[in-house]
């Protein structure tokens, strides 16, 4: 197995985060280098090694999902083309080739905007404690990973790196982003997610939930960023196996998730994978990427 790249250097340019997943480089003042690298993070925590080329299938199902889109929303990405990027990228071909995006630089948001359209992970764990999920109420009687009446939105706040996001109800996005931003993320959200699972139903995959991030542009349009619809911000079920009141097979980390609440994970302490679980995790990864793409 390939070695993971944890981490990038690039020292011509300026780094300006490292986060869960993706180290972010200053290209100019109007551009960002937004590099994918190989690690992983569960329940917010960076785990010691990473998913051998996860990065660049990370990269390759975002850049599907942005082609997919065109012009009909817009968003940051400029080129995920190593040879159309500036030479002061390009020299780090080695590092960064199939695995970087040259995006638009923007005033990112301070809220998470989650898609919910099964009821999975901490929407199930709310229900079942109180009936909602995100103080949103649903129906009586759901079980686990019941497709939802209706694609919930339910956002969430942008934790500093080590700490946990927090889901909220949409009034405080509101309260946080402004009316017209928070209108506009909640009705791109729902009808990215609407037309993603449509599509990827097609494709044999069951689209559960996801997320998205946005920010803002110099004429301030609220602008989708960052990583779209990929294993690593979604929940991915095989179609042919959906079986509501249990956990489903996935093609995302949840895999990852699954193991760590086996050894009672603490969720503060990274740790390493064994070998087991990041081979099974990188098949998952591909089989989604070859999903969605492949023609």
């Amino acid at each position: 197995m390939q070695n993971a790249l944890l981490e990038t250097c690039c020292p011509d340019l300026t780094l300006l985060a490292r986060g869960k997943v993706r180290d972010i480089y200053e290209v100019d003042d109007r551009h960002l280098l937004f590099v994918a690298t190989d690690r992983i993070s569960a329940f917010d925590v960076i785990m010691k090694n990473g998913i051998p080329g996860k990065g660049a299938l990370l990269t390759k199902i975002s850049l599907f999902w942005f082609q997919w889109l065109g012009e009909r929303i817009p968003h940051h990405l400029v080129t995920a083309d190593i040879n159309e990027m500036p030479e002061t990228v390009r020299q780090y071909a080695d590092q960064l080739a199939g695995r970087s995006m040259l995006v638009k630089r923007l005033k990112i948001l301070p809220v998470e905007a989650i898609v919910r359209g099964y009821l999975a992970g901490s929407g199930w764990a709310s229900y079942q404690k109180n009936g909602t999920v995100c103080d949103l109420p649903l129906p009586a009687g759901l079980r686990q990973c019941d497709e939802l009446p209706e694609p919930l939105y339910t956002p969430s706040t942008k934790a500093e790196l080590g700490s946990h996001d927090m889901n909220i109800p949409p009034e405080r996005a509101r309260e946080i982003l402004g009316a017209d931003a928070a209108e506009a993320v909640e009705r791109i959200s729902l009808q990215l997610y609407r037309e993603a699972r449509a599509y990827a139903a097609g494709r044999g995959i069951l689209l559960a939930d996801t997320k998205f991030e946005f920010g803002v542009d110099g004429q301030g349009r609220v602008t989708l960023a960052d990583e779209i619809l990929t294993p690593d911000s979604s929940r991915f079920w095989p179609l042919d196996s959906y079986a509501p009141g249990q956990d489903q097979p996935s093609f995302d980390k949840q895999f990852v998730r699954n193991y760590l609440e086996s050894i009672q994970f603490d969720k503060q302490t990274p740790v390493t994978l064994p070998d087991t679980v990041i081979e099974a995790t990188l098949q998952r990864y591909q089989e989604a990427c070859d999903r969605l793409t492949q023609s």
